[in-house]
């Protein structure tokens, strides 16, 4: 692209668009960096530049940019129809990409139910359960346990059952309330007292990736399985981030064995490449809401673009990649090695540590003041050098596509290093 159109799309960017989790006066102070193009593991953007896409565009990127099987199968579903409604109606690639979900998934969930987005997963989890327990005949059961720090989406229900007050307090006066648990520990306590009221305890496994990718106690997430059973609540767990790889198996949950009552996925389901995401149940559950039309006991929720056939056709090639490619053997490796090149990070003097689940890393700088803005600072330092990240707050994120090298590793990690060295040396 020439010069001047990329410094006039800069501009247009700067006057027309707002961005997410972004303060837009300091967005229109700066450079802006725009993509467009993309190429197996690399980003390119209007000048030219190449970036080695360090967070898997947002966490969601699994094979790379441009992958040759998964562009086909979205060409050939467009041969056929781009979208279709899933209310009322099915299509081929729902219904394909479910029978090939389910025995993925943890043993005992067996229906699908699409939307859009990981938000919007959970919101379905929260609904779906609460609506459970009246159909039950329960209707004092409608709070939900979280754990403290959590995460789980930006729309008014996921954001009720998070807990991470720079982006959740503001919105306060708009949410339900819910109780909220440290760990398994605490939660024992509170479903020992409180269990009548408890629709389910929402957690997300083995690592919190947006409170900074803060680890879960080990054999957390097995305890509250049991507790929930032993208390008659269901445990839903949001596998939005973990899902798909990330931690070194398909799901998080297959760690310590457990199959919740929700299973909520997003990001990585169509490799990076389309808005789909599910919400994964048993058949009790399922069966819960069937009877005559005039009872009115159906689920009323639901989404223009749910299970959209170009995103189904997308995940579909997705999981034939996983199986083909062996996906997740050659990742084990790979693993090995992210560690032992997060091991020359940790010794640097403003690191204060570093977490690792699988492909999930998190580099916590100071501790700083986040109105000093490290975080940010070594991000766009690395960008210099040709590495794509994004931060959460002075947590730096290591979430690479899983089709990543062992030789784009050492760069991606030799980067940090070298930024994290440089900024901190100037403050």
């Amino acid at each position: 692209m020439n010069r001047a159109r990329a410094k006039q799309l800069e501009k247009d960017d700067k006057k027309f668009n707002w961005h997410p989790f972004t303060q837009m006066k300091d967005w229109e102070a700066g450079p802006v960096t725009v993509i467009e193009k993309g190429s197996r593991n690399y980003l390119m953007d209007t000048n030219g530049k190449r970036y080695l896409d360090g967070v898997s565009s947002l966490w969601c990127n699994v094979h790379g940019h441009r992958v040759p099987a998964i562009d086909k199968a979205i060409k050939k579903q467009l041969d056929q129809i781009a979208h279709t409604t899933f209310l009322g109606l099915s299509h081929v690639p729902a219904i394909e990409l479910s029978k090939k979900l389910i025995p993925l998934a943890p043993k005992g969930l067996t229906r699908v139910f699409y939307s859009d987005s990981g938000s919007a997963s959970v919101e379905v989890a929260l609904k779906m359960s609460f609506q459970y327990w009246r159909l039950k005949g329960f209707k004092k059961k409608r709070t939900f346990l979280k754990i403290q720090n959590a995460y789980h989406g930006d729309t008014i229900g996921s954001v009720s059952v998070g807990g991470i007050g720079l982006f959740h307090k503001i919105f306060g006066p708009l949410l339900f309330k819910t109780i909220a648990a440290a760990n398994a520990e605490e939660a024992s306590q509170i479903l020992k007292k409180r269990a009548r009221e408890i629709c389910a305890v929402i957690t997300e496994p083995l690592v919190q990736g947006a409170a900074g990718m803060l680890l879960q106690p080990k054999g957390d997430l097995a305890r509250l399985r049991k507790l929930t059973r032993k208390y008659g609540a269901h445990l839903i767990v949001d596998e939005v981030a973990t899902g798909f790889g990330r931690t070194g198996k398909m799901f998080a949950c297959e760690h310590e064995a457990v199959t919740p009552d929700f299973l909520c996925v997003a990001k990585g389901i169509t490799a990076g490449y389309l808005p789909l995401s599910a919400t994964l149940t048993t058949e009790n559950i399922y069966k819960e809401f069937l009877g005559e039309y005039k009872d009115f006991k159906a689920f009323f929720h639901g989404h223009t673009y749910s299970a959209n056939p170009l995103a189904c056709a997308a995940a579909l090639a997705n999981l034939e990649l996983f199986k083909k490619n062996k996906t997740l053997e050659k990742l084990q490796p790979k693993i090995k090695f992210l560690t032992q090149e997060l091991e020359k990070i940790k010794s640097l003097a403003h690191v204060g540590d570093v977490r690792q689940v699988g492909f999930m890393a998190g580099i916590e700088l100071g501790p700083y003041p986040l109105a000093e803005k490290r975080g940010i600072r070594v991000c766009l330092a690395a960008r210099e050098k040709g590495v794509m990240l994004r931060p959460l707050g002075n947590v730096i994120v290591l979430m690479p596509p899983l089709s990543i090298t062992e030789s784009e590793i050492r760069k991606l990690c030799t980067v940090v290093k070298e930024s994290i060295e440089n900024i901190t040396e100037e403050m």
